[in-house]
């Protein structure tokens, strides 16, 4: 009976439900299309969210396709210019074949630029059909830059001893023609002071791949 009395004074509650109309519930919408983010409050039920964000992008500048050629692409720098070049090497007309010097390390290395075009005396005759910079050319105008890193002061040089010695294990791995930019760097390896014997090693290049190396041998000496 006591049990009986006990079942019958036991209240149920009622099951709690949540109702979504009376307790909102908010969601962040970021709109990118303005110039600031606007943030709105909505009440979309969560079982259906869909997140929907627009995103323009603009760069600052111009785009490549936007910039005239011509203006796309910049020159070498100047280190030293055809007249400081003819102050240095006593080589003149045909046969000075350095244009420009656009990086110089005084007695260690230097780099130069030949411009190539169909008014070099040598294209008539190699070859008329195919004007093709002899490879010998483009080993005398390594050896040329090779005497702008040697006749300084910083190491003694004078352009009135100066003598292309040797060389060795050159190639020629791809043809020069008019229009290229032979762009040629040498570097002193080994120098000799007593016997005034200077080693060096150079590479041409054409559009960043290499047209022609070797070994250099030069000969220096001071007045």
């Amino acid at each position: 009976m006591e049990a009986l009395a006990m079942a019958n004074s036991t209240t149920v509650s009622p099951p709690i439900t949540h109702s979504t109309a009376s307790r909102p519930r908010p969601s962040l919408h970021l709109d990118f299309r303005s110039p600031l983010p606007s943030i709105s409050l909505s009440n979309p039920s969560f079982p259906s969210r869909k997140n929907s964000v627009v995103v323009r992008c603009s760069s600052d500048g111009p785009s490549n396709e936007e910039i005239p050629i011509e203006k796309r692409f910049l020159g070498f720098p100047t280190i030293m210019d055809i007249n400081q070049i003819r102050n240095i090497l006593p080589h003149r007309f045909p046969f000075l074949l350095v244009d420009r010097v656009i990086e110089y390390n005084p007695g260690v290395s230097a780099v130069a630029i030949k411009n190539v075009t169909i008014n070099d005396n040598f294209f008539p005759g190699h070859f008329p059909e195919r004007p093709i910079m002899p490879g010998v050319l483009m080993v005398e105008a390594l050896a040329q830059v090779g005497g702008i890193v040697m006749l300084q002061p910083e190491v003694g040089g004078s352009r009135e001893n100066f003598f292309f010695a040797g060389i060795d294990k050159v190639r020629f791995r791809k043809p020069v023609i008019a229009g290229d930019t032979l762009v040629m760097r040498m570097t002193l390896i080994k120098l000799q002071k007593r016997f005034g014997i200077a080693k060096m090693e150079g590479k041409a290049y054409v559009n960043g791949e290499v047209v022609c190396e070797g070994e250099f041998l030069m000969a220096t000496g001071s007045e």
